[in-house]
């Protein structure tokens, strides 16, 4: 049953050494295994996610990937501290404070890498 296993995400880059300096260097990722040109992340709970080169990078519309914290606040002013800037999108009944948007039982807030991905944070309430 696939639900009893770890789930990954891939990361689409066009250019894989200008992600490679956002995720290392501005997000303080450390890089793990190489392979066919891209690199894997290790998270927390076995999960993880692929950076791999295509050209089809930062088309998509929706989140390509979100992190499950705890503490939205601390993430949101450490990632602006590492010059992340934060996206703003209107959703109907939600309510907005800064970068932090509150809806449907979720905290959120979303940012784009070097290659135009759209990445969110979400605190379960």
């Amino acid at each position: 049953m696939l639900q009893t296993h770890a789930m990954y995400a891939y990361l689409p880059a066009t250019d894989v050494a200008r992600a490679r300096r956002f995720y290392e260097d501005q997000l303080g990722f450390a890089p793990g295994a190489e392979l066919s040109g891209g690199v894997s992340y290790e998270f927390a709970n076995g999960t993880g996610c692929f950076l791999y080169p295509t050209p089809n990078a930062g088309t998509s519309k929706a989140s390509q990937a979100f992190w499950d914290i705890d503490d939205i606040e601390r993430e949101v002013a450490d990632l602006k501290a590492r010059g992340v800037r934060f996206e703003r999108y209107d959703f109907p009944d939600a309510q907005v404070d800064g970068d932090i948007v509150t809806s449907g039982g979720t905290r959120a807030a979303w940012f784009k890498d070097s290659e135009g991905n759209i990445l969110a944070l979400i605190q379960r309430l």
